[in-house]
């Protein structure tokens, strides 16, 4: 996938959903409110839907599973569907999800967002090739459409929105939703949304640089935050996130992996699959890794793999059980 906004004439199964497609066609619950399939295979626009007929959910936003992702294949058979895949440690993360339920919420039932937690849906990551996150991706009538990695401003998010919105209706999908006992859409319009508070100023440069690819910059922005102060962690955290994009920018993940594969104490080939491995929110593996190549290396290799491995810890955070058991796990190598 690229961060580059699909066409409306792209809409294609870039990614692999097959097996969950096959679970939801086995599965006989729809989604609350949904209506029930009309035995056509799964992704096929059930009658009566096309035109645009009302459907009652729970929330515009919803947090899906590996388990319940089947639940988003038949509502997207009603509306676009927008996926979000995103982990609470991811600083991008915070800075794009905002964005993607203030949208969702202004276009009224047009389209629902899908938050996929990256920690704990390995199936989900996978099948939308989620190399590093945020992914956003979309479902429109069972059928996926990869649409960009990272943080993106709002107005380019919104041009998303548009095109996904597009595609949607080119494709015979194009009802509405409500909130079970919401408001009118015109009357949450007119309620309007509360401002979200300001970055602070070298946040903000930094997000700024991310935005424009220019990582060196962003990594200087948030090493001159944490100078003036040494407690803000979301700097901290925001560092390590882009220190990790910038180690990855340019590299494929199947580069990475081979060379992991060919040099096995190779310790910096180690530590780019590594980062690979946080990078598609796989921490178990990127902690293995490194903490089994702890022992066997002395010098730089080691100091090299236990930076990498607190600079994880602040990634993660430190209160994730993860964290604590590899950070208990560390100290028994080195000492």
């Amino acid at each position: 996938m690229s961060n580059i906004p699909p066409t409306p004439s792209g809409l294609r199964g870039a990614v692999d959903l097959s097996s969950l497609v096959d679970r939801a066609q086995r599965s006989s619950q729809p989604p609350v409110g949904a209506p029930a399939p009309a035995g056509g295979p799964a992704g096929a626009v059930a009658p009566g839907t096309e035109t645009g007929a009302d459907l009652t959910v729970p929330s515009l936003v919803m947090d899906v599973t590996d388990q319940t992702f089947q639940d988003v294949l038949q509502l997207s058979t009603v509306v676009p569907v927008i996926v979000d895949i995103w982990a609470e440690w991811c600083g991008p993360c915070k800075q794009l999800s905002p964005i993607l339920e203030q949208l969702t919420a202004e276009y009224g039932g047009r389209v629902v967002l899908a938050k996929v937690d990256a920690d704990t849906n390995p199936q989900l990551v996978q099948a939308f090739q989620a190399q590093s996150i945020p992914t956003v991706a979309a479902v429109i009538g069972g059928r996926p459409l990869g649409l960009f990695v990272g943080a993106l401003p709002e107005a380019q998010v919104r041009d998303v929105f548009e095109q996904v919105l597009q595609a949607a209706e080119e494709n015979g999908v194009s009802g509405r939703v409500t909130v079970d006992g919401a408001a009118a859409p015109e009357d949450a319009a007119e309620q309007g949304e509360p401002e979200p508070e300001p970055l602070p100023p070298h946040h903000q440069a930094a997000y700024d640089a991310i935005e424009r690819g220019d990582f060196a910059t962003a990594i200087e922005e948030y090493k001159t935050a944490i100078l003036q102060d040494p407690h803000d962690q979301m700097a901290v955290a925001g560092l390590a996130q882009v220190s990790l994009l910038d180690r990855l920018n340019g590299r494929t993940a199947d580069e990475i992996r081979a060379a992991a594969a060919a040099g096995p104490q190779d310790v910096q080939a180690q530590l780019a699959v590594a980062d690979l491995d946080i990078s598609g929110g796989h921490v178990e593996d990127a902690f293995a890794r490194l903490l089994d190549l702890v022992p066997t290396v002395f010098g730089d290799d080691r100091e090299a793999l236990r930076v990498r491995l607190v600079e994880y810890f602040e990634l993660i955070g430190s209160d994730d059980p993860r964290v604590v058991a590899a950070r208990r796990r560390l100290a028994n190598a080195l000492y």
